[in-house]
């Protein structure tokens, strides 16, 4: 039976206006994600330190390598499906074939070498970056102790007599020689722009190597979840010139309270959030004290019962 033609001109008029709207919505959907991406923060991609500079390069370095492979994989999956469709008359069909040393050649040899340059670039890169290994033999390290809270950070300059909170201020320039614990649970000090994030552990000391080549403030975070505050745990990095740095130190020096072992086990009851802040003086050995566990851990996050946790380095 014919269909009358003003039924089918609304048909297509329908069919338009269904594929208009759903055109809408794809844009409509595809639009907010332009927005989120302007969000991001390169990052690890914008490195501002040597360190930052060659974990740039390894992961440059790696995805090449990989798409090496990738790339070509994935064009000759499409290049066979076209080539082998059923209406090519010129693919050759071989039903009983099983076996060609050259494509056995070819399957492996690729695969073999890309891991072989990947281990390569992870070899080479896990000993010239080794975090404890100083970065200049000739400039004296401006040293700076870490200590993991819950959940804040605390930064201790021995020589300088002085620490701050959530509030790390470095000299552009300088080598920086970190020394790092957990006064709880593990936690990881990450610093994107400067280079490698490294682990802090309760009752142990780890080093770490970092230098800034720019001024300016990058985003200190930690990257090892620790419990409820984990997500306001970062800090501010502040690399100023060297006589700014000076500046700083000689304003703090003095000024505000004493970090000793009352201040401290106040500090290192359960926080989150708190607001940068400076000490005018550090008792000695106070890091020492931390390792040693002299002064006592923290609690730790609460148990699911609503109880503090254990004790960390207790039964471990």
């Amino acid at each position: 039976m014919a269909i009358p033609a003003h039924r089918s001109l609304r048909a297509a008029r329908h069919g338009r206006n269904v594929s208009r709207s759903q055109a809408i919505l794809k844009w409509c959907a595809i639009a907010p994600l332009s927005l989120i991406l302007t969000a991001c923060n390169w990052a690890v991609l914008d490195p501002r330190g040597p360190v930052g500079q060659a974990d740039r390069t390894i992961l440059i370095d790696s995805l090449a390598i990989m798409l090496a492979i990738g790339v070509p994989t994935i064009l000759a999956t499409f290049a066979f499906a076209w080539w082998f469709r059923a209406s090519n008359t010129r693919a050759t069909y071989r039903p009983d074939w099983e076996f060609s040393g050259a494509i056995e050649l070819v399957v492996w040899a690729i695969p073999t070498m890309v891991i072989i340059l990947l281990g390569g670039v992870a070899w080479i890169g896990s000993h010239e970056l080794d975090p404890a290994k100083p970065l200049s033999e000739r400039e004296a390290p401006v040293d700076i102790q870490v200590i993991s809270l819950d959940w804040k950070w605390l930064f201790i300059y021995p020589e300088e007599g002085v620490a701050s909170v959530n509030d790390l201020v470095v000299p552009v320039g300088v080598p920086l020689r970190f020394s790092l614990t957990s006064a709880s649970v593990w936690n990881v000090f990450f610093v994107p722009q400067l280079g490698s994030m490294i682990y802090t552990m309760n009752g142990m000391r780890t080093r770490m190597n970092l230098k800034a080549d720019e001024a300016g403030t990058f985003r200190g975070l930690s990257a090892h979840f620790s419990g409820d505050g984990f997500s306001d745990m970062h800090f501010a990095v502040r690399a100023v010139v060297p006589n700014e740095f000076a500046t700083w130190v000689k304003a703090t020096r003095g000024t505000g309270p004493t970090l000793d072992g009352t201040a401290y086990t106040a500090l290192a009851r359960q926080s989150a959030n708190l607001p940068p802040s400076t000490f005018g003086a550090v008792a000695p050995q106070l890091f020492s004290q931390v390792v040693e566990h002299v002064l006592a851990p923290g609690p730790g996050p609460a148990t699911e019962r609503g109880g503090a946790a254990e004790a960390p380095g207790k039964g471990r």
